[in-house]
């Protein structure tokens, strides 16, 4: 009977995947457009300093994964220190594993500030399976990527 078991125990560690990778390479599944790995790439905070100097750029960001929403993988919070970004992915086109919470992924995408509401920060709470919105900032950047390469299991 436990030897029955484990196969769902395993698949409820692997995550959910609502999208396939466009490409995989040695070291990663690639989600959405193809992604040139070998790009140039910045931090989240060096691509937030030059945002003023740079409006609608899209840039090729280094950053780890803070929290992936856990009910699709629809968007994920990127930490970079002191500095987070909200991450959608473009034409909500394609998601990320929910399991990739940790990893330094590579993405692609345009960065900009906004206003979060009250509403917002309370929806965002929710899909992160936070008790509360509180953690919430008033002012986000949100980056729309269009393409997230995730570090393999």
């Amino acid at each position: 009977m436990l030897l029955a078991c484990l196969p769902l125990a395993a698949a409820a560690d692997s995550g959910l995947r609502l999208s396939e990778p466009v490409a995989v390479t040695a070291t990663y599944e690639i989600f959405g457009a193809p992604l040139d790995t070998a790009a140039p790439t910045l931090s989240l905070t060096q691509v937030i300093e030059r945002l003023g100097s740079q409006p609608d750029r899209e840039f090729m960001i280094a950053t780890q994964v803070a929290q992936v929403c856990q009910k699709k993988g629809c968007f994920f919070i990127a930490e970079d220190g002191d500095t987070i970004a909200r991450v959608t992915f473009k034409d909500y086109g394609f998601f990320i594993p929910t399991d990739a919470s940790g990893k330094t992924v590579l993405l692609s995408g345009v960065v900009k500030p906004s206003a979060v509401s009250g509403k917002q920060a309370e929806h965002y709470a929710a899909d992160l399976g936070a008790a509360s919105p509180g953690a919430i900032e008033d002012i986000e950047y949100h980056i729309v990527a269009s393409a997230v390469a995730v570090p393999k299991p």
